[in-house]
């Protein structure tokens, strides 16, 4: 692999606490060197002037569909989303047909990856066998075989004592339970946030308590076993406070939130509006400040994206009848921007630490830092291009967005995995 020069842009480093304008020399898929105007001598250039670089972005929570339902998604149109959404590296959730709960379907994933040669993917296998709820998968199989943690996601693991003994047992591997927090007898089979617009619009509502409820048993879990907790997509005031006391007492979890809530509320559902059905739901104004509010003071530890692709003829049925999930990949950067970077709620140096070395390090993953010597992972990013949400030309197989039609600001302009440049919006233009 030839050398590398990336030249004139504002380097975003959270994990070395740099900013400002270098070079970059990358050489044999790893960066040599940063610092002003290092001479060319033979690499080739890539003129990044008026662009921010920054460690590529990790996200926590993918779901890409293979294998199984290659209709919604397959392993390539989902990493060329990634691609283009600034992703160096994605973890697939483990809500396959098969569910990732052996060896051999965790290998798929990896060496399918791996023939791509496009973003870096590695699993999320299964707690319990085939997500059933019942039996616990063989942890130390998964984790051999690289799964970077456990998750029935999609569905709670319900049972107190199976969670228990799930915490106990990936703490010997030093690896997080990723619970989606869910209490089902609470849920039972809501579509929408419970409040006047669900009762408005006659649907069955999902009280924020299905969420925090699951959430004060699996903290409590967690501190009686010195497990490591990872709670996905948190989308309640209460749960965030929840958090917030347990990190107090020194509970070993960490949490996320996706740009969806933090950018929208219930009412995005208005007229029956199935792209902006996801799971949990959007919920009320309060609890998305609060979630802003969680991501400022590092209660929640870092943005994932939940991309959860469906087929159109899926998500067009009526709003009970069709499935949680929307396209999230490729419009992330541009609804951070304009959800926390505008109203200056977060720096971008806040912002990329989010989106890039805390996830790393949550998922034991190469990324979130730009120092010499480490993997050539980096996003490069034009701040200020202004561009529309138009889900017909999404990478991704999901054409179903809530976004549809707003202007963002902040495109990922070039995507480089190893040295290697994966995505270039030039090529695009």
């Amino acid at each position: 692999m030839g050398k590398v020069l990336i030249t004139g842009g504002r380097v975003i480093d959270p994990s070395t606490n740099r900013d400002g304008v270098f070079d970059i020399l990358i050489e044999r898929g790893k960066i040599a060197d940063i610092q002003p105007n290092i001479p060319a001598n033979g690499a080739k250039p890539l003129d990044a002037r008026g662009r921010l670089v920054v460690p590529g972005f990790i996200d926590l929570h993918t779901h890409l569909r293979q294998p199984g339902r290659e209709d919604s998604e397959t392993l390539e149109t989902g990493l060329r989303a990634a691609a283009r959404g600034g992703f160096t590296a994605v973890c697939a959730m483990p809500n396959t047909e098969p569910a990732i709960d052996t060896r051999g379907v965790a290998d798929f994933i990896h060496q399918e990856g791996q023939r791509l040669g496009l973003v870096a993917v590695r699993a999320v296998g299964a707690v319990t066998k085939g997500r059933q709820g019942a039996e616990l998968t063989d942890f130390g199989e998964l984790f051999d075989a690289g799964c970077v943690a456990l998750s029935d996601d999609g569905s709670p693991v319900m049972d107190g004592l199976l969670m228990r003994r799930a915490l106990e047992y990936a703490r010997v591997f030093e690896r997080p339970i990723i619970q989606h927090a869910e209490d089902l007898t609470l849920s039972a089979g809501g579509v929408a946030h419970e409040g006047l617009l669900s009762m408005t619009l006659g649907l069955p509502g999902i009280p924020a308590e299905a969420e925090s409820v699951m959430v004060a048993r699996d903290l409590a879990l967690a501190e009686l076993t010195s497990g490591w907790l990872h709670l996905a997509h948190l989308s309640s005031a209460r749960s965030v406070e929840l958090v917030r006391q347990a990190k107090r007492r020194g509970v070993h979890v960490t949490c996320e939130v996706t740009p969806h809530h933090l950018a929208l509320t219930h009412e995005a559902i208005e007229g029956f509006n199935t792209d902006a059905k996801v799971n949990p739901p959007l919920r009320a104004e309060q609890d998305r400040l609060a979630l802003i509010e969680g991501l400022r003071d590092g209660t929640i530890d870092c943005i994932a994206t939940d991309h959860a692709p469906h087929a159109d003829w899926e998500k067009d049925a009526e709003f009970a009848a069709a499935p949680f999930g929307i396209a999230g990949l490729e419009t992330a950067l541009g609804v951070c921007v304009r959800t926390l970077l505008e109203p200056n709620h977060l720096t971008w140096p806040q912002l990329i630490e989010k989106l890039s070395v805390k996830p790393a390090a949550i998922a034991n993953l190469p990324g979130g830092t730009l120092k010499p010597g480490s993997e050539a992972n980096l996003t490069l990013i034009d701040p200020d291009v202004s561009w529309t949400v138009d889900p017909q030309r999404f990478l991704s197989k999901c054409r179903r967005s809530p976004f549809v039609g707003w202007t963002l600001r902040g495109r990922v302009t070039h995507t480089i995995v190893k040295g290697g440049v994966v995505y270039s919006g030039d090529a695009e233009s």
